[in-house]
């Protein structure tokens, strides 16, 4: 069988699935005479052997010969949807010249069609030829309906996330913009993407400038409030005030965006006055609500955090959960999950169970689930509440992790070492690799005071993962915290602190490292600003033992209330209080 043969039985066979491929793929261009009869049609009989021959060699991998043939069966029909396959062809075999032939040639056959244009503008910034890509962009723009040019021209941005010339991109996007800086609809926001655009080239005092020149021209526009709000930093206070001048007018996200960056800045109170505001003028805004009670609830105020937790379920009950569902059930979550830690703390365990049942997001599902679990044992059902965590379906080798890591906290919290050390033990002989269930091992050795075995295990992380700051700071808090070789232990916490500097927990082992080598005044700093980067119960404990041996015990029991009202079942809190015989 000869070659012509072959490529003939191929295509018998080939036939019935390459007809249904046509038949939707290919726009007949026939003329229609008075009488409604076509004229002729576009699909002649040798159009469609070229065609079905272009298929049959994109099937085969000769993707040179399918190209070639469907882009002369596009130019001569026009037919967009031939002109896309062919640009398709070409990107599946990699040819980004030929995609941008196909992709030029469809342009000049429909100078009007948006979709060819985006074509060549997208296939020129993936060939990296940005200096090119102007006179595409601006064609887009002027192709775009005046309804939808606000919001093409805000999407700019995303059309150049990976030129590798952020600085060349800047200004080509300027250059296509330069027209519509003057005026007051659109200005405001062509200024905003240029602002983002130079933000992306690392010329940050431009943002800032570019996002003052739109707001400029409209106060109330929210592009450039959102730029500005994007680089609000100590630093760039004149950020911040373009973030305030547009606040009157704000829509409730615009102005709970302020309240998250005011958050992460630890500027809770300028958070709180903002979200007084909302409440005020947006009360069925349910995203108040639920960070406010998040707020109450780390602050220890329980009944309000409850309040304010209950108002937030009760907006989104009835909201229009379609859109946004991921968002809907992740608030819910978290509501949910707060509402629990509540119970929990009152020990109303049936309320507890009762919140976290309600947990319908299926990422995190199995959180709640194991956090029954905890509640299980809390009342003394240790095996029930391992056997609920152990039956829980594992999705993922994450899942499978995620279940073995909690029934060995479940069993820690609970002081059941000897139970938690098997477990792992077994765990490892079956996945050795595993590095985290290695570190989870060196921990209940600890607990269990086969100290040579925990640091053993230490060392070994600290080889096999040596830019990971857990091992060194575990082994240098536990020296720290029995006094020994506390030079060792300094410099080991210090390197865990040099791979993780904004890690609350490392500075707190470093400050009870200096404790317990009599430096007292730097303990204090460093606990002082670990509990304001991260309030949490353990550090409380130190920071309150810091004050006590400093003699300033008021001050002392005041933190330590505060590590009770965030976890008043933490155990080195507790310790703390019974060893120095503290009551409060």
């Amino acid at each position: 069988m000869d070659y012509y043969e072959r490529m003939h039985f191929k295509l018998c066979l080939l036939l019935p699935s390459l007809l249904l491929n046509l038949a939707t793929s290919v726009q007949a261009q026939s003329p229609i005479d008075r009488d409604g009869v076509s004229k002729s049609s576009a699909l002649d009989s040798a159009l469609f052997y070229q065609l079905l021959l272009g298929e049959l060699n994109a099937r085969s991998e000769e993707p040179a010969a399918a190209f070639s043939l469907i882009l002369d069966a596009a130019r001569r029909t026009n037919d967009p949807k031939l002109f896309h396959r062919a640009v398709h062809i070409a990107l599946q075999a990699r040819s980004g010249e030929s995609a941008l032939l196909a992709a030029r040639a469809w342009s000049q056959a429909a100078p009007a069609s948006k979709d060819a244009n985006r074509f060549v503008l997208q296939v020129l910034l993936g060939l990296n030829r940005t200096a090119e890509a102007l006179a595409p962009l601006k064609r887009d723009i002027a192709l775009t309906p005046a309804k939808e040019l606000r919001e093409t021209i805000w999407s700019i941005p995303g059309i150049f996330e990976h030129a590798s010339d952020h600085a060349l991109a800047a200004t080509t996007v300027k250059t296509a913009l330069s027209s519509f800086l003057k005026d007051p609809v659109l200005g405001p926001t062509a200024w905003a993407v240029i602002g983002r655009m130079a933000l992306g080239a690392g010329e940050q005092a431009s943002a800032l400038s570019a996002a003052s020149n739109g707001s400029a021209l409209d106060p109330r526009a929210e592009h450039p409030a959102l730029l500005a709000l994007t680089i609000m930093s100590p630093e760039l206070t004149a950020a911040e005030d373009l973030v305030k001048k547009h606040l009157p007018h704000a829509r409730p996200e615009f102005r709970m965006g302020y309240v998250k960056a005011l958050l992460n800045a630890k500027r809770e109170s300028d958070a709180n006055a903002q979200l007084e505001i909302m409440a005020t003028q947006s009360p069925d805004y349910p995203d108040t609500w639920l960070i406010n009670g998040a707020l109450a609830l780390q602050d220890g105020q329980m009944d309000q955090a409850q309040r304010q937790l209950l108002k937030y379920l009760e907006l989104t009950e009835t909201s229009d959960k379609g859109q946004n569902r991921t968002e809907y059930l992740r608030g819910r979550t978290q509501a949910f999950l707060s509402l629990a830690q509540i119970a929990q703390q009152r020990k109303d365990f049936g309320q507890a169970h009762a919140w976290l049942q309600r947990v319908e997001n299926p990422e995190d599902v199995m959180r709640a689930q194991i956090r029954r679990g905890a509640l299980m044992a809390q009342q003394g059902q240790i095996d029930e509440g391992l056997t609920l965590i152990r039956n829980l379906p594992a999705h993922s080798a994450d899942d499978a992790q995620l279940k073995l890591s909690a029934e060995v906290q479940l069993l820690r919290e609970h002081k059941q070492f000897a139970r938690a050390r098997s477990l792992l033990e077994t765990s490892l002989a079956l996945n050795p690799e595993n590095l985290d269930m290695v570190y989870d091992l060196a921990m209940v050795y600890e607990k269990l005071g086969e100290l040579d075995a925990m640091e053993r295990l230490l060392r070994s992380l600290m080889v096999s993962r040596p830019n990971d700051p857990h091992a060194y700071n575990a082994l240098g808090y536990s020296l720290a915290d029995r006094g020994e070789r506390l030079p060792e232990a300094r410099a080991l916490i210090a390197k865990a602190l040099q791979l993780s500097p904004d890690d609350a927990f490392i500075t707190d082992s470093l400050a009870w490292a200096e404790f317990r080598s009599g430096n007292l005044g730097l303990a204090l700093k460093l606990l002082q600003t670990a509990f304001e980067n991260k309030p949490d119960a353990e550090i409380a404990a130190h920071l309150g033992e810091v004050l006590w041996t400093l003699k300033r015990q008021p001050e002392a029991m005041e933190i330590w209330r505060k590590g009770l009202q965030l976890n008043p079942v933490n155990e080195a809190l507790l310790d703390t209080l019974k060893r120095l015989q503290v009551r409060l």
